[in-house]
């Protein structure tokens, strides 16, 4: 017997179980987002819209008579329906404002890190055909040679324009976003994304959620990443205040903790691998949170019991809205299976298939695939792309209406929940990126010393995956790590940087002629690029730091001179590594000292030097206790 399909609503009752009602709507006739948050100004123009990580307040007033005037200005650029226009900016109250402006003109805004190498930005700015481009006065000047109509967010030019909503056409089928991913032929994707889409997302999380005025929510997303217009719009769109927390806070378990008590947060999105610290870490038995929301990566762990807030996990796919399926996590739940990715959004429809496009029996694996309201447009000017990924949905009554097929593979589970068993093909996620493998391996091919690679993740859980590049070369020249890595930062961001970079003579393969991923040897000193010789811990200090690293990391050896963010670490590890160090030599570093020693060698002087201070302090006492 074939399964249904999925499409149950994850309500939540005062106790937080999941109700299984469905509840539906037309997303083509909810409101129009600028007008719900220029509906909040007119409320309540006083309050705070957006609190920045210096506790400055934009104010719901502010932030739409702002938007307002810079609309006019993109109008008087041409900004129309359907026009795209970048917002290269920073997390900030004026990414969101930017964002905000753009779609009050009518256009679709694409937000880009402005960190992204400039060949990649340049590629993006050109394929989705920006007409405008809103950026800080850092990068203004530079994109002014690769872009027109840049705008200067710093530039108080727009004060000018009317500060009366712009009248326009709209329809819900306009494009509302674009979010480029990572793509499987050598460049990212751009992913068109609704007003209808937008609005059937802000519509199920208000009401999910109980959002009102009342809430304090985060922000801690890249602008880039597609998480951060789920953190964003529902909220303002029912007048919530949205907190930013600082770059260091926002890595940090124990500091983000602190914060969202310090700030009375009330609703957070944080990424899978920040979410397992976070219920790892005592909380006080009163306090404002009440859902902690995650996603983006496997949900490893279920919450310890007695945390005073609702863990949800969440799902869903750029292509689909940013949330498909939604679950609350029970630590009653506690078991050895993972925990589940919940059920169907409102309006969202989960079939799970086998290769031929079939309904698999319950309990049995089969590709996910997406129907519904969450389904966006498809691929910025990919139509054979969007062909292949965006089919028929031959389960529903309208014939217009596609599935997404994700790629991903599932089964569910006698209670209706789905179970996330991993990929069908090669996509790898690291901290909540979706990476293509191919398009790092065809801008490593692209070296002149370099005549093939394939490349892998190393390490299981979400926070410890890390990028290994195999490679064959051309000649006896073989370039170093770090050569390799200057040579990829032209056209790839940092997060798709292997960590490693492993010669070999060829690449495995399998009777049938292809790559044999399984029969890749394991990185070793003697196969792996370095920038430069090998050299072995000496001190004590260096031996105790070298083995935290390499155990952190699922090293087999790891060289005094090795960079600890080189080697796959980032600042989520980095706060694991600064809580063993405390452990081991019972000093405190910051994670900024982190960044400025992140060498063996670098690190271990630092230590000692904290602890010589520190027994420099002592009384005499106190350092006779210590030696006791």
């Amino acid at each position: 017997m074939s399964a249904p399909s999925l499409n149950i609503r994850p309500t939540y009752s005062p106790a937080g179980s999941i109700v299984g009602t469905t509840r539906t709507n037309d997303a083509h006739t909810l409101a129009w987002l600028p007008d719900l948050i220029a509906a909040r100004a007119v409320v309540a123009p006083h309050a705070a819209a957006i609190v920045s990580t210096t506790g400055a307040a934009m104010t719901y007033g502010d932030l739409d008579r702002r938007a307002n005037q810079m609309a006019h200005h993109l109008i008087g650029l041409g900004v129309k329906a359907e026009s795209v226009v970048a917002v290269c900016l920073n997390r900030s109250a004026e990414s969101v404002l930017a964002a905000l402006a753009v779609m009050k003109a009518g256009g679709a805004y694409l937000p880009i890190d402005p960190k992204q190498p400039r060949e990649r930005l340049a590629f993006m700015l050109s394929d989705a055909e920006a007409s405008a481009v809103i950026a800080d006065p850092n990068l203004a000047d530079e994109l002014a040679g690769i872009a027109s109509n840049v705008i200067d967010i710093s530039d108080r030019a727009c004060d000018r324009f009317s500060s009366q909503a712009p009248v326009i056409p709209k329809s819900q089928d306009q494009l509302a976003y674009v979010i480029y991913t990572s793509g499987s032929t050598g460049e990212p994707k751009g992913v068109e994304v609704t007003h209808a889409n937008l609005a059937n997302l802000i519509d199920w999380h208000v009401q999910a959620f109980d959002v009102t005025s009342a809430d304090r929510a985060s922000h801690l997303s890249n602008v880039s990443f597609d998480a951060a217009v789920w953190e964003v719009w529902p909220y303002l769109a029912k007048g919530a205040a949205l907190y930013l927390p600082d770059n260091e806070t926002r890595v940090s378990p124990i500091s983000l903790r602190d914060w969202f008590m310090a700030n009375d947060i009330t609703i957070s999105f944080v990424p899978t691998p920040l979410a397992e610290s976070l219920m790892a870490l005592p909380w006080p038995d009163k306090n404002s949170l009440r859902f902690l929301l995650t996603g983006a990566d496997t949900l490893h762990r279920y919450p310890t019991r007695g945390l005073s807030f609702t863990l949800v996990n969440n799902y869903g796919p750029t292509e689909c809205t940013v949330v498909t399926t939604s679950g609350r996590i029970d630590s009653r739940a506690l078991g050895n299976d993972r925990p589940t990715i919940g059920r169907a959004i409102t309006n969202a429809s989960v079939y799970i298939l086998d290769k031929n496009f079939r309904q698999v029996a319950r309990g049995k694996a089969g590709e996910l695939c997406v129907g519904g309201a969450c389904v966006s447009r498809g691929y910025r000017n990919r139509p054979e792309l969007t062909a292949e990924k965006f089919i028929p949905d031959q389960f529903g009554t309208d014939p217009s209406a596609r599935l997404y097929r994700t790629g991903d593979l599932a089964r569910e589970l006698e209670n209706g929940e789905i179970a996330y068993l991993g990929r069908i093909d090669e996509q790898i996620k690291i901290l909540g990126h979706r990476i293509e493998p191919a398009e790092i391996e065809a801008a490593i091919d692209r070296h002149p010393a370099i005549a093939s690679s394939i490349v892998v993740a190393h390490g299981g859980d979400c926070s410890d995956k890390r990028l290994a590049a195999y490679l064959t070369t051309t000649n006896c020249i073989t370039p170093t790590a770090g050569e390799l890595r200057e040579f990829l930062r032209a056209s790839l961001p940092d997060y798709m940087l292997p960590s490693l970079f492993v010669k070999i003579d060829a690449l495995p393969v399998t009777a049938n002629g292809k790559i044999d991923r399984t029969a890749l040897p394991e990185p070793a000193i003697e196969n792996t690029l370095r920038d430069e010789a090998f050299v072995a811990p000496q001190s004590p200090t260096e031996k105790r730091l070298a083995e935290i690293v390499r155990d952190l990391l699922h090293l087999t050896s790891v060289s005094v001179n090795d960079n600890f963010f080189l080697l796959g670490g980032h600042s989520l590890l980095g706060t694991q590594l600064i809580v063993k160090i405390r452990s081991a030599f019972s000093v405190d570093l910051s994670l900024r000292s982190l960044f400025d020693a992140p060498t063996i060698a670098e690190l271990s002087r630092e230590i000692e030097r904290l602890i010589v201070a520190r027994v420099e302090s002592m009384s005499e006492e106190e350092a006779l206790a210590l030696l006791a």
